[in-house]
């Protein structure tokens, strides 16, 4: 049975991604920091689907703390087939009103857990010849928006991560993608009004936002193409 590990999986799109695997028979490593009782919620939903399902709780940006969470996962499930890298931040608002602790903290919670997990993650996968990454990117890590400066900035590192990396394992048969989201309705933009969002889905040729269910399956059909899809950055924004 395969396994895959799905970070920031409390919540929002990561919630249904494990949800997603475990309907589609896979064991499941689930990890949270701020909502515990969400993922120990998650958790219970998805033995009732019969399979095997793992909870870590702690700082995704802690690299010592990934290791062990990679290392626990493998010594549970025998391997450890998938990584979805999902957790992360976001920030609205003027570019001149943000600081310098503003921009570190966007790119340690947005780069540092790819570097993190990966770097746990590869050695096993490259023993293995085998293996799956996919890394969660936005519209903005490649077109860039206005008021979310560093959140582009973050993204677009993301997106050359992803390329660089998926390029230097690919000898290894392990694929590296990144699926780069337009408008999903999650928590992250509930800071948005209804007004701003009725704005946002006049502009997306599909006429309307999607949900995190649709996001979560398209991460899965990603991470159980071919592995001769790698390298790539999958946009997923209705035409957005």
């Amino acid at each position: 049975m395969n396994t895959v590990l799905i970070t920031g999986s409390s919540r929002g799109i990561g919630r249904e991604t494990a949800l997603v695997f475990a309907q589609n028979g896979w064991n499941v490593a689930i990890h949270g920091y701020r909502h515990p009782e969400r993922l120990a919620s998650l958790e219970q939903e998805i033995k009732r689907l019969g399979v095997q399902c793992l909870s870590f709780t702690g700082d995704i940006c802690d690299s010592y703390f990934v290791e062990q969470m990679i290392a626990g996962t493998i010594s549970c499930f025998g391997g450890l087939d998938c990584l979805v890298n999902n957790a992360g931040i976001s920030r609205v608002g003027l570019f001149t009103d943000t600081s310098e602790k503003d921009w570190q903290e966007m790119f340690h919670t947005n780069v540092m857990p790819l570097f993190a997990s990966c770097k746990s993650v590869l050695p096993h996968m490259i023993r293995r010849q085998s293996g799956t990454i996919l890394n969660i990117s936005s519209v903005w890590g490649g077109a860039g928006a206005s008021c979310e400066v560093l959140y582009s900035a973050a993204k677009g590192a993301v997106n050359t991560f992803t390329k660089a990396l998926a390029k230097e394992v690919a000898p290894s048969n392990i694929s590296v993608n990144a699926v780069a989201f337009g408008m999903i309705d999650t928590e992250m933009n509930s800071g948005f009004t209804e007004e701003e969002k009725d704005m946002i889905r006049q502009e997306i040729p599909a006429d309307r936002i999607a949900g995190p269910r649709e996001a979560a399956e398209m991460i899965y059909h990603t991470c159980t193409a071919p592995r001769y899809l790698t390298g790539e950055i999958i946009t997923f924004s209705g035409g957005w």
